[in-house]
């Protein structure tokens, strides 16, 4: 085989992690909904997530209900 082999190291690897360009999708990245961005339907369960959080958090002095079994 004819070619050259990169060799990265472990360190390396784990910083490019955390570099802004590891987190930022490809510009050209199609958006198909449910696998590349979100589906309309995570979005709508997302919205009404942090609206009952936010609920949650201006009644500071109820204490949180037990699940039911």
């Amino acid at each position: 085989l004819a070619g050259t082999r990169i060799i990265c190291d472990r360190k390396f690897l784990l910083e490019c992690k955390n570099s802004p360009a590891a987190r930022t999708p490809p510009c050209c990245l199609p958006q198909t909904p449910g696998v590349t961005s979100l589906a309309q339907s995570s979005l709508v369960k997302l919205e009404e997530l942090k609206e009952r959080n936010e609920s949650e958090e201006a009644m500071p002095g109820e204490q949180p209900r037990a699940a039911a079994p």
